[in-house]
C-alpha cells in the first residue's frame, strides 16, 4: 500500500524542522543545546575544536536515479565524519542544511533524514541544527561537522618527513568501480521500464559507492598502538591527489609501489569487465574514504601489525618528486592529480 505523499508546503519550514528533529536526543557532553534556538551551544574546555563542511549538489555529487535517499543521507553525514577522523579527531556534532525543490515530498525528506540519523547513531554524533530553504536546482545538502582532539594528537597534512612510511587503510578503487557499474546499468535501463540491473556478485563495490564508512576503527587502532601519524588525509579525491597534497604541504617527494596498492577482488573483476586500467582506478577513482597517513620509519613493525592497514611506500626528499614504482621494479611513473576535480566543466571523475 502506497503512503500518501505530503507536500512540504503543508507543514511549512518550521513544521518540517520539528518533524525531522523531534526525536533527536543529545549524547555528547559538549552538546549543551541543540535544535530549537537561534544557535546550538557547545562547550569544549580542554580540547581543540575541529570543523569541516561539505556541500552536495544533485546532478553533480549524486544521482537520485540510483542513489536511495536514505543512503544519500547516511553518506552525506559519514563523509563529514571522515574529515574529522582524518585529523585524528572525534566528530561530535553536525548541522544539516537543505535546499529542496518542489518535486520532493515530506516523505522523501523523512527518508533522507533517516539515513542522517542512522549515521549519527552509529558514530555517536549529535545533530544540533541546520536550515531549510527552497531550491530551483533539485536537492542541495550542506553539512557542517564539529569535532575535537587533544592538541598534541591533531594530525595535519604538513608533517610528513623524508623516509616516513606511507600507509593506507582498507582497499582502493572499489567506490569508483561501483560508480561505473551504476552508470552502466543506468544507461542500459533507458526506455526499458522492466529493466533489471545486473548487480550479482558485485555487492561490495556498490556498497562502497552508495554507503561508505568512515574509518573510526583505524583511528582507534592507532591510538591503542600509541601511534600519532606525522600527516594524514582521507581519500576522497583519489590516492594520487591526496598524496600530492601531503607532499606539497610537507615539502617532500614520495615513492609508492604499484604491487602494494590494496585492491579488492570485485574491484579487479569490474575493471577487467569494463576494460579499464585497475591501478589507474585505484590511484585516481576517489570516494573510498579510507585513510592515507605517514609514520616515522622506526614504527615499521608497529604499524605493520595494525589490522586493515598496508604500507605502500615512503616519503623522499622534495627534489626527487612523486612517483609510483611499477610492478617489475624497473620503472618510475610520475604521480599526477587525476582524481575528482570539483571545478571541472563537466564535474566528473576523470
Amino acid at each position: 500500500m502506497e503512503t500518501k505523499a505530503t507536500e512540504i508546503s503543508t507543514l511549512g519550514e518550521f513544521g518540517l524542522i520539528d518533524r525531522l528533529t523531534k526525536d533527536i536526543k543529545l549524547n555528547n557532553e559538549s552538546s549543551l543545546r541543540g535544535v530549537g534556538d537561534d544557535c546550538a551551544v557547545m562547550h569544549y574546555p580542554d580540547t581543540e575544536v575541529l570543523a569541516s563542511t561539505d556541500l552536495l549538489l544533485e546532478g553533480v555529487h549524486f544521482d537520485l536515479t540510483y542513489m536511495p535517499l536514505k543512503h544519500l543521507g547516511y553518506k552525506a553525514a559519514v563523509v563529514n565524519f571522515s574529515d574529522i577522523y582524518a585529523m585524528n579527531g572525534t566528530p561530535r556534532q553536525i548541522t544539516v542544511s537543505l535546499g529542496i525543490s518542489k518535486r520532493f515530498t515530506v516523505e522523501h525528506i523523512d527518508k533522507l533524514y533517516s539515513g542522517i540519523k542512522l549515521a549519527c547513531e552509529i558514530y555517536g554524533v549529535d545533530l544540533v541544527g541546520g536550515d531549510t530553504t527552497a531550491s530551483r536546482q533539485g536537492l542541495v545538502i550542506s553539512i557542517t561537522c564539529i569535532g575535537d582532539a587533544p592538541k598534541d594528537k591533531i594530525v595535519y597534512r604538513d608533517g610528513a618527513k623524508d623516509t616516513d612510511l606511507i600507509c593506507v587503510s582498507g582497499d582502493l578503487g572499489a567506490a569508483y568501480m561501483g560508480l561505473q557499474l551504476l552508470e552502466r546499468e543506468k544507461a542500459a535501463s533507458a526506455d526499458k521500464p522492466d529493466f533489471v540491473p545486473e548487480f550479482g556478485g558485485k555487492e561490495y563495490i556498490i556498497e562502497r559507492q552508495l554507503k561508505p564508512e568512515a574509518r573510526k576503527d583505524i583511528i582507534a587502532e592507532l591510538d591503542k598502538a600509541g601511534i600519532v601519524p606525522t600527516s594524514m588525509m582521507d581519500i576522497s579525491d583519489g590516492l594520487s591527489s591526496e598524496l600530492l597534497h601531503i607532499c606539497h604541504q610537507s615539502h617532500t617527494g614520495c615513492r609508492v609501489y604499484e604491487d602494494r596498492i590494496p585492491i579488492d577482488y570485485q574491484t579487479a573483476i569490474m575493471a577487467e569487465e569494463l576494460n579499464m586500467n585497475l591501478v589507474t582506478a585505484a590511484m585516481n577513482g576517489g570516494e573510498d574514504y579510507e585513510l592515507l597517513f605517514t609514520v616515522p620509519l622506526y614504527l615499521h613493525d608497529k604499524v605493520k601489525e595494525l589490522p586493515g592497514v598496508k604500507i605502500i611506500g615512503h616519503m623522499t626528499k622534495e627534489e626527487l618528486g612523486c612517483a609510483m614504482i611499477t610492478r617489475d621494479g624497473e620503472s618510475e611513473i610520475p604521480i599526477k592529480a587525476q582524481g575528482w576535480n570539483h571545478m571541472a566543466p563537466t564535474s566528473t571523475t576523470e
